[in-house]
């Protein structure tokens, strides 16, 4: 009798191996979605602290709809950018113009290159060959994004289907954080939000979005002259 396998060793072939899956974006996908990605995203609330401050966010409904509100404008917006970098139909330098003309408030810009600084410095680290030189000295966190998602191999969808995600989830993180939610709760938050954000990342791969929402912006502003915030925005 032939001597089992060993259980700590490698898995046997079960037969003759078949032809490979196809390349799917899925891994890369989820890595740069993760909320653990060190590009300082975790210290941002998307305009929620203000939020909460002021009153409109009491609640996990109040703050499903701020998040609705967020995504479907700012994170529009900031979806098409990145889409449009990944897929070359817009050069970086005319992206990071691009973004300023549609980022009215210099807190929201501000927080925007913040984050870009620390995406940009993830992907020299990810990708030191890529030539990375035109997102210096700064860049915002869609325009490189989008160059990311490129040297990821992301198409212009999948790489907006990760920004609206991110503008959602770290949001609603802040928010159970602030508020004390449940956990469980704002996860499902989350996961109820996919559809939009499938359909905002269609929408973004189409072409530049020109949407604004001034409450957003005001929030930003306000959060920006507070004395002891807990969150940079």
């Amino acid at each position: 009798m032939s001597p089992s396998p060993n259980p700590l060793g490698p898995p046997e072939p079960a037969g003759p191996a078949g032809p490979l899956p196809p390349s799917s974006p899925l891994a890369m996908m989820l890595a740069l979605a993760d909320s653990r990605l060190p590009v300082g995203g975790h210290v941002h609330s998307g305009g929620v602290e203000q939020a909460v401050t002021d009153g409109v966010i009491r609640t996990a409904a109040d703050l499903a709809d701020f998040l609705y509100r967020r995504l479907t404008t700012s994170g529009l917006v900031s979806a098409s950018i990145a889409a449009a970098v990944a897929d070359g139909t817009l050069e970086v330098g005319s992206a990071q113009l691009e973004t300023d003309a549609r980022t009215p408030s210099p807190a929201a810009r501000k927080a925007s290159l913040a984050q870009g600084r620390g995406m940009a410095r993830l992907a020299r680290r990810m990708w030191p060959d890529a030539d990375w030189s035109a997102h210096s000295p700064a860049t915002h966190l869609p325009v490189i994004s989008g160059s990311v998602g490129a040297a990821s191999g992301l198409s212009g969808f999948h790489t907006a289907l990760v920004v609206g995600y991110t503008t959602v989830s770290g949001s609603a993180t802040a928010g159970q954080r602030l508020l004390a939610l449940d956990p469980a709760d704002v996860a499902i938050m989350i996961t109820d939000l996919g559809p939009e954000c499938e359909q905002v990342a269609a929408q973004a791969a189409v072409g530049l979005a020109d949407l604004s929402d001034p409450v957003l912006d005001v929030f930003a502003e306000r959060h920006e002259r507070r004395p002891m915030p807990l969150f940079a925005s």
